[in-house]
């Protein structure tokens, strides 16, 4: 898992500017000798500015409503989201089959738990190195060799709780 100097608990760190993060993206994989393509980039793009989670379904409504690339070729934004996911600069999350930006575009893909608003969808990555270490130790402690973690907790953001109160 990648270190960072800081935590993410703001649903909004590092990408609530689309643009400037797809330029970061775009310096990441200048970093890494990766390929931003076109259309990577304008689905990086679209994600970024949704704001909250994206389903696929939804990524290829806004495609094909745009005059970007792919338009034409959903198989070509499902290699677009694998690119992503695969170099850690989006993030999937399972329980609602959607994808968001990740908040630390110049990292490696690392694991993080989610807190996901079933009001409002806003989802939080919720970077907490103890939380992933600890799952990662429970599962070896069992013989367990994991993989990937994926974390999401249901509930209500601090905005909904207040409203519904």
């Amino acid at each position: 898992m990648a270190k960072h100097d800081h935590t993410c608990t703001d649903p909004h760190h590092h990408v609530d500017d689309a643009a400037a993060f797809v330029r970061a993206v775009e310096h990441a994989c200048s970093e890494r000798g990766l390929r931003l393509t076109p259309i990577r980039a304008y689905v990086l793009n679209l994600i970024a500015e949704a704001g909250k989670p994206l389903k696929a379904y939804d990524l290829l409504d806004r495609v094909r409503e745009g005059d970007g690339p792919g338009a034409a070729a959903p198989p070509t934004v499902y290699r677009a989201l694998d690119f992503l996911l695969a170099n850690g600069f989006i993030h999937k999350l399972q329980s609602v089959n959607a994808f968001v930006a990740c908040h630390h575009p110049s990292t490696a893909q690392h694991s993080v738990p989610f807190l996901i608003c079933d009001r409002c969808h806003s989802a939080v990555e919720l970077e907490d190195e103890v939380v992933v270490a600890s799952l990662d130790e429970r599962a070896r402690a069992l013989g367990f060799v994991p993989q990937a973690q994926t974390l999401e907790v249901h509930g209500l953001c601090a905005r909904c709780a207040g409203a519904a109160a």
